[in-house]
């Protein structure tokens, strides 16, 4: 390697290094912020106490610690029993002491026995909390029935604490990798910071006491980012901790639940809309309930809050936005994460596509470079092998192959000849010019002879393993177009369409319907998916009759629904999916008999919608009856249907099939294939025939034929499939058949002309009853004989036609359709 390139290396790898160094320090920093801060709540924690004697907050905060940050269990220890050192209970910092020692005891005594879990936690802390408060009253001889209560109390309240923590404190650990908390977390959350200004009762600064100023500020994050009903749940819980901390306080409740309110009302307002909210409903129980001085301190509390909420950076509210579900920071982290999963999976995909593509070209390559050796390099390898095999050993060898050598290859060559053309040759049929010139001509035919079969069987294999190989390509090439289209599905699903979803809403809500959500999936003209979350009315059925309506006059095509389903909700609330309605609809009718009234016909059809706008009739005849022919010809349609419905190409796919019947069986294996893809939102017609009798399509008075000429698939490796595309139109009524149908009159008559006069004769519009007329037809014609396995297959194309029409709104905008991702 050149210097230059040594240096270039040397420098990417000291870039990567910083880059790694530089991430492992933000990742530092970020983790120190955060242990400081659990380190600070782990201080007022040990200071907050209940009514002046309980302190269930710090060993529950301890021993959440223990689980979730065990690395900064000492300090843990350290700062609660810090924060204690401050309380108004001079024995709380023993307690607390002997509480963390004893449940490291406990824990360390359950680990021994392997069944340490965190689901434990509670229980252990409340055995702890409640047998060390047990014994110290025993030894201070102060057990009566007021203290046993409020150890109880205290205990029990750990215990829950405990619960609130776990599920809180995790929320600070980075843990998390979405930003998607539940209704309860949110509330433990809360319910942890409250616990948390606990520790702050007591503190005052000037005419303001510190844990008012801290709840009002925590009411104005929180009615900033979630409205009215989180604001006022914050007041609540926090006004309630606040009481129960100072037994005056007891009016704070309602007046941070009321300001809280009032806040959140004013959401849409901003920052000082909120807080002229809560300064408003502060101001107004102020002056019911308290006195002169009381109102201003109050004032002057709710002021400081305000400061310092105006003074909050923007990012951490819209942090804490990302953590509230409903808001739109929420929402929108989702859809990023979403968005970042789709472009991960359609990226995947593509590698995946771009692997089979490449393992395609390597099989078909290895199938160019090992095809059969020349004609020349042929004979030359037999001959090689008769000569070594029956003159080797002969007293002639010299004066044939070296002295005679042309004369002598040429009457091989004459011979290998005749023995390809004739496998059963014998003594008689060898050339009395041969007989002249070999001294061992009987010897010379049997060793060519057992040389041909084994170069027969050589080749047999050698074409089967090139068959093989050519399947495995030309499927592995099938698969790669697949899941290329499948990316290309993916990306054309992340695309942003909030405009038009809005759009729609809008709309909906001005009929006065309850829209919880809507998610356009596509809006590709065909393939429109809508999916919308609303109340559904039973016995209204408003999803047909106004929502359907109204996506069909906005979208510009018809729109129906295609699916729906109850959400597990009592409110009434389900998901309906609305997508493009088809511009036809196909409707079919079957009709058959066995050969001589047997049960089981060879022959196989099958119609269904294929998922992706087309109608599929397929229609296959396996060579001759009974339970064989069934099998090849249900084989035949089951793999073509399941190639189809998977997005393959109709060539490939029925190519696909042909391999697989030739290569399943060394038996002959044959089956004619009719195929009819109806197109349901034009009404294109690709049919495709392999081997099959003529297709009929009846239009009006007049019947056109539908032929082409193919060999059964399962007969020859190479077939050419010749697609033939017919537009048709609305009544039209497409007739498939099998040949037991098609060769009833018999050689002597013209069978398409037969066939086009008994079409034209039967009058009936319905598939099912022209199906059935026209075997009973072609059985009366040979007098209830069935001298072959019959069946038929009819459709017919009509116009679809909505159940509910379509309703014009005065001002209504079409919906404006992305471009389509290519």
């Amino acid at each position: 390697m050149s210097s230059a390139g040594s240096d270039g290396m040397r420098r990417m790898g000291d870039s990567v290094k910083g880059v790694f160094v530089e991430n492992r320090l933000v990742q530092a920093v970020v983790a120190r912020k955060w242990s400081i801060l659990l380190l600070f709540m782990a201080f007022l924690l040990g200071r907050a106490m209940i009514l002046d004697q309980l302190a269930p907050f710090g060993v529950a905060f301890f021993a959440v610690m223990y689980f979730l940050r065990r690395e900064l269990l000492v300090w843990t220890a350290v700062f609660i029993a810090g924060g204690s050192l401050f309380s108004v209970e001079p024995m709380h910092t023993g307690y607390l002491i002997a509480e963390m020692v004893v449940f490291l005891l406990l824990q360390k005594g359950v680990e021994r026995f392997q069944r340490s879990d965190i689901s434990y936690a509670p229980a252990m802390v409340f055995a702890t909390t409640f047998f060390v408060r047990l014994f110290s009253h025993l030894a201070s001889e102060n057990l009566g029935w007021y203290t046993l209560m409020m150890t109880g109390v205290g205990a029990l309240l750990s215990l829950i604490l405990t619960h609130i923590f776990l599920q809180a404190v995790p929320v600070f650990t980075l843990t998390r990798k979405n930003y998607s908390l539940k209704n309860e977390e949110v509330i433990c959350l809360i319910i942890l910071l409250a616990s948390v200004m606990t520790g702050t009762v007591g503190w005052i600064a000037g005419p303001m006491t510190l844990e008012h100023v801290l709840s009002r500020y925590l009411i104005l994050l929180f009615a900033l980012v979630g409205g009215a009903p989180l604001g006022a749940s914050v007041g609540v819980v926090t006004g309630l901790i606040l009481s129960l901390a100072n037994s005056s306080a007891i009016y704070q409740m309602s007046l941070l639940a009321f300001a809280g309110m009032l806040a959140g009302l004013l959401k849409e307002g901003n920052r000082m809309a909120v807080a002229f909210g809560m300064l408003l409903g502060s101001s107004i129980l102020s002056v019911y309930l308290g006195n002169q001085a009381d109102i201003m301190s109050s004032t002057w509390e709710s002021v400081a809050a305000v400061a310092l909420f105006l003074l909050t950076p923007k990012g951490v509210i819209q942090t804490l936005a990302k953590y509230v579900p409903g808001t739109q920071e929420n929402l929108k982290s989702q859809q990023d994460y979403a968005r970042r999963v789709r472009d991960v999976t359609a990226h995947r995909v593509e590698q995946f596509s771009e692997v089979f593509r490449q393992l395609s070209r390597s099989f078909k390559q290895i199938t160019v470079d090992t095809q059969p050796m020349r004609k020349e390099e042929e004979v030359g390898h037999f001959m090689n092998s008769v000569a070594e095999k029956s003159c080797s050993a002969c007293w002639k060898r010299t004066q044939c192959w070296d002295e005679r050598f042309y004369h002598t290859y040429k009457y091989m060559t004459d011979m290998m000849t005749e023995v390809e053309l004739r496998e059963t040759m014998t003594r008689k049929d060898i050339q009395p010019g041969w007989k002249k010139i070999c001294v061992k001509p009987d010897q010379v035919l049997e060793v060519m002879l057992q040389q041909y079969h084994l170069y027969k069987n050589d080749q047999h294999w050698k074409k089967q393993i090139l068959d093989s190989r050519q399947l495995v390509a030309e499927q592995l090439s099938g698969v790669s177009q697949v899941m290329e289209d499948l990316a290309k599905e993916i990306k054309r699903e992340g695309q942003e369409l909030f405009m038009q979803e809005e759009q729609i809403r809008s709309a909906l809500e001005e009929l006065g319907l309850a829209i919880h959500s809507i998610d356009i999936i596509s809006l590709d003209e065909g393939n429109v998916e809508i999916e919308i979350i609303h109340q559904y009315t039973r016995g209204f059925d408003e999803c047909r009759k106004i929502i359907a309506p109204l996506l069909s006059e906005i979208v510009g095509e018809h729109i129906a629904v295609k699916n729906e389903q109850a959400l597990d909700r009592k409110d009434g609330y389900s998901t309906v999916l609305f997508g493009s309605a088809k511009e036809y609809e196909v409707e079919t009718g079957i009709a058959g008999a066995a050969k001589g009234g047997d049960l089981l016909s060879g022959d196989s059809f099958s119609t269904i919608e294929l998922g992706n706008g087309k109608f599929a009739v397929a229609l296959s005849d396996g060579m001759g009856n009974g339970e064989r022919a069934r099998a090849e010809s249900s084989a035949a349609l089951s793999i073509l249907q399941q190639l189809l419905q998977s997005g393959m190409d109709e060539k490939l796919a029925i190519k696909s099939v042909n391999s697989v019947l030739m290569l399943r069986s060394s038996d002959e294996v044959f089956a004619t294939v009719d195929v009819a893809l109806i197109d349901q939102y034009s009404a294109n017609t690709t049919f495709m025939k392999i081997g099959s009798t003529p297709s009929f399509i009846k239009r009006g008075s007049e019947v056109f034929p539908v032929t082409a000429n193919n060999l059964p698939v399962g007969i020859l490796q190479e077939i050419d499939v010749d697609l033939v595309s017919v537009p048709l139109k609305h009544g039209d009524i497409l007739i498939m058949m099998t040949d037991g149908i098609y060769d009833a009159p018999g050689h002597a008559v013209n069978k398409e002309l037969w066939m086009k006069r008994m079409i034209t004769e039967i009058d009936a519009d319905h598939p099912q009853e022209f199906a059935d007329i026209l075997l009973e037809r072609v059985v009366r014609y040979h007098h209830g004989e069935i001298y072959d396995d019959m069946t038929v297959v009819v459709a017919r194309v009509d116009k679809f036609r909505p159940e509910w029409a379509t309703f014009r709104t005065p001002g209504m905008e079409r919906i404006e359709r992305p471009r389509t991702v290519s």
